[in-house]
């Protein structure tokens, strides 16, 4: 099969969600259309992921949480689909944004009684970033919950995005009948006493059909069709074009929990969503179809096996063909790399593999040389812009504990921070660490890792701030100067930036004011235009 074969035939997506949405039960159906897995709740009890997971640590048996992305594969069609499941708590949203740099198009699941939520602003806001198609699951229609036009109202005003939706359910909750499949003019109806996948649709060319009324009823017949005129006179017709560019989402109804709604979704799916996209580096735009090999690490995750003290990095093949024992290099090392046991994940199975294509994700045994961001090539000079940082929520000071352990202290903190588990930045005098994350739960990790991986003894002192901004100006003089006049609160990212630490809101609203010619950026995704 040529490359360009390859790469049409690949679907590499993220499933997100505000936690309890119902994401990893999407997940889950998804592979048991796709024949990935046999039983339903192997998600949930990791029959699947347990390659996958970084259960390594008590303290994550203990709260019943994975911090990990992972990576699910299967053939569903003659097409390879990739799923990237990513982290629902929001301690770990971080690691959720840098997956979504490594995907092509996602599937936000909505709860229909809970709406949007908070978490599904931040990922949309991630994906309004990078113009990444976005195709809405609104999950759970068996329950009781919002107005489905009120749904769609809220999600256009608070996520700023035009829907379409491509199926429309009839009735929710107890009056729940099944869903109407405008894209293929199907009624697909519902059956809470299956709890097996089954297709039960009817095809319908046209709603008047009398046979509309004998499959739903008099009264749930005229409500459907009242519904679907609304639908065509109120929202756009739908365009693939305008899907792909990230500029309108379809829609789709269903309960995940019950199989229903998802065949439609994962059918759709696969012929609308787009194949490997091209990628933006420092030198230039890198297409999927281009001849020479190139990807990045988007996730760096500790190994399984407590006896040793190697990594995973998951790397995204954006361009060529990737091959076992090759030689490839590592930009930012400058050095050449090859690779033995590349591993590639499909569903339950971890295996070894012999070549990967654009799109596809896969595994590299690490030894501490790769950071998030690293780019391996065939020899280019370039690297793959977009893969941000985010100002983090909570701010503590790393206090040693142990001064005869410093070094392993030091490089324990680096490692860790490689990983992504949280930031790094380094304030003078004193050479101090301020450990910055989203939640207090990776300064929990942070510790234990510390004293079981490395053998250093650490505590936290909690730090009063608001934000870490990095700073741009098409002035450097006016840099220097605000550097100068507010040292006490800058420090060093890990690449040498310089950061704003501002205390409270009101102390960055006024660094705003009285530096008008700094733009305080609050993601480092400014790097994209200036590395």
């Amino acid at each position: 099969m040529s490359l360009n074969e390859e790469i049409e035939k690949r679907r590499t997506f993220g499933i997100i969600s505000h936690p309890d949405a119902g994401k990893t039960t999407l997940t889950e159906k998804l592979l048991l259309f796709g024949g990935a897995i046999q039983t339903a709740g192997a998600v949930k009890s990791n029959k699947i992921k347990k390659t996958a997971t970084s259960d390594f640590m008590e303290i994550e048996k203990q709260r019943g949480i994975s911090v990990a992305t992972s990576v699910m594969a299967f053939n569903y069609k003659n097409v390879k689909i990739n799923i990237l499941d990513t982290p629902g708590h929001k301690d770990f949203a971080e690691d959720t944004y840098r997956t979504l740099t490594a995907v092509d198009s996602v599937i936000l699941v909505i709860d229909c009684a809970n709406g949007v939520e908070t978490q599904t602003k931040k990922l949309m806001e991630v994906c309004r970033m990078r113009n990444t198609p976005v195709i809405v699951f609104i999950n759970k229609m068996d329950r009781e919950g919002k107005d489905p036009f009120d749904l769609l109202d809220e999600i256009e005003t608070t996520l700023n995005i035009k829907l379409r939706p491509l199926s429309w359910p009839i009735g929710i909750g107890a009056t729940f009948k099944g869903v109407y499949n405008m894209y293929e003019n199907h009624l697909n109806l519902f059956d809470i006493n299956k709890t097996k996948i089954e297709r039960n649709i009817v095809s319908i060319k046209d709603l008047n059909d009398l046979v509309l009324e004998q499959q739903i009823g008099g009264k749930a017949a005229e409500k459907l069709r009242e519904d679907v005129e609304l639908i065509e006179g109120v929202y756009d017709t739908f365009s693939i074009s305008a899907y792909q560019e990230g500029a309108l989402a379809p829609v789709f109804f269903g309960s995940a929990l019950n199989n229903f709604g998802v065949q439609e979704l994962l059918d759709t799916f696969i012929k609308i969503a787009p194949s490997p996209r091209g990628r933006e580096t420092t030198v230039k735009i890198v297409q999927p179809t281009d001849d020479k090999f190139s990807g990045f690490v988007f996730k760096i995750h500790a190994n399984l096996e407590p006896n040793h003290r190697d990594r995973i990095a998951f790397l995204r093949i954006c361009s060529g063909k990737f091959e076992r024992n090759t030689f490839y290099y590592h930009v930012r090392n400058d050095k050449k790399m090859k690779f033995s046991n590349p591993t590639s994940f499909m569903a339950q199975d971890k295996s070894v593999i012999d070549e990967a294509f654009p799109g596809d994700v896969i595994g590299l045994y690490d030894t501490g040389t790769f950071k998030i961001g690293d780019t391996l090539t065939e020899g280019e000079k370039m690297e793959f812009k977009g893969i941000p940082s985010f100002s983090p929520e909570i701010f503590k000071e790393l206090i040693n504990k142990d001064p005869m352990k410093t070094k392993q202290l030091e490089k324990g903190i680096e490692q860790l921070t490689d990983e992504g588990v949280a930031q790094l930045f380094t304030q003078q005098p004193g050479n101090r660490k301020i450990i910055g994350t989203v939640g207090e739960l990776q300064f929990e990790v942070i510790q234990y890792r510390l004293k079981h991986e490395y053998g250093a003894s650490a505590e936290f002192q909690s730090k009063t701030l608001h934000k870490a901004c990095w700073m741009t100006s098409d002035k450097p003089e006016k840099i220097d100067d605000f550097i100068r006049r507010k040292a006490q609160y800058i420090a060093t990212d890990k690449d040498g930036n310089f950061v704003f630490l501002a205390q409270s809101a009101f102390l960055l609203q006024s660094a705003q004011q009285d530096f008008p010619d700094i733009t305080f950026h609050t993601t480092s995704e400014f790097k994209r235009a200036t590395v």
